[in-house]
């Protein structure tokens, strides 16, 4: 492994698409800095990347108080600069609307856009004065159409892709790579297996092509970032060859 002198911050490194990020990114050199709500929980992960000779620092994050945004990735960038901010948060969250409650609501909307509009303006204000960096938000299908009982959860990530949008214009040509990744498929991760399971019964877990490895998200980062600023790409949507679209 060849140490840059560059970090990648995680936010919203969870069990699996996150930490799988944190991994990809480590391997390739960068000085890791990850969050999630529950800092304790990023222990495997620490033993995982410090295992194979990698850099990693993990806090404890709530990603909707701007002061732990700031104070996060502006150690970060005095680790090493700030080259990679993936911002990961998902709230996936099903109700029908009546019982869609103004707290559920509100909640995430702050998680998965009130958040990723701080960690992009704050990524944003450490790279511009460097002219390069890379600011990279995961969406889903929910980004493009809003499903039953999902008012609250597309709604955030409606706005989150339109915060991506607006970002990526108007950093694009000051030389900073915005994207959108659009992951069109349940993950396999062990809610979305258990909720498969709960909705459709033990068939839903027979076809391996349905359900996407958080491995093949980090991929898809990884490609991302290293698109040639004469081709880069805003929004990338990834699907299993199996899923219907």
């Amino acid at each position: 492994m060849q140490k840059r002198n560059a970090s990648a911050a995680v936010i919203g490194a969870g069990d699996y698409i996150g930490a799988e990020i944190a991994r990809k990114f480590a391997a390739e050199g960068f000085s890791i800095f990850a969050g999630r709500r529950n800092g304790a929980k990023l222990e495997p992960l620490v033993k995982a990347i410090e295992g194979t000779g990698g850099e990693i620092h993990a806090r404890s994050l709530d990603a909707r108080k701007e002061e732990e945004i700031i104070a996060f990735l502006g150690d970060a960038d005095k680790q090493a600069p700030l080259e990679v901010c993936v911002f990961n948060i998902g709230a996936n969250v099903n109700f029908p609307i009546l019982d869609t409650t103004e707290r559920v609501f509100r909640k995430v909307w702050e998680m998965a856009c009130y958040s990723g509009f701080l960690a992009g303006r704050e990524a944003a204000r450490l790279m511009l004065p460097r002219g390069n960096g890379n600011i990279f938000f995961t969406g889903a299908t929910a980004s493009l159409r809003g499903g039953i009982g999902y008012a609250a959860f597309a709604s955030a990530k409606f706005g989150l892709r339109a915060v991506a949008q607006s970002m990526a214009r108007e950093l694009g040509p000051r030389n900073i790579h915005v994207a959108h990744l659009i992951i069109d498929s349940g993950v396999d991760t062990e809610w979305v297996r258990q909720r498969r399971l709960d909705a459709l019964g033990p068939s839903a877990l027979g076809d391996p092509d349905l359900l996407m490895p958080p491995s093949s998200v980090a991929d898809a980062y990884w490609q991302l970032y290293r698109q040639p600023k004469s081709a880069w790409t805003f929004e990338m949507e990834i699907r299993p060859f199996g899923e219907k679209w």
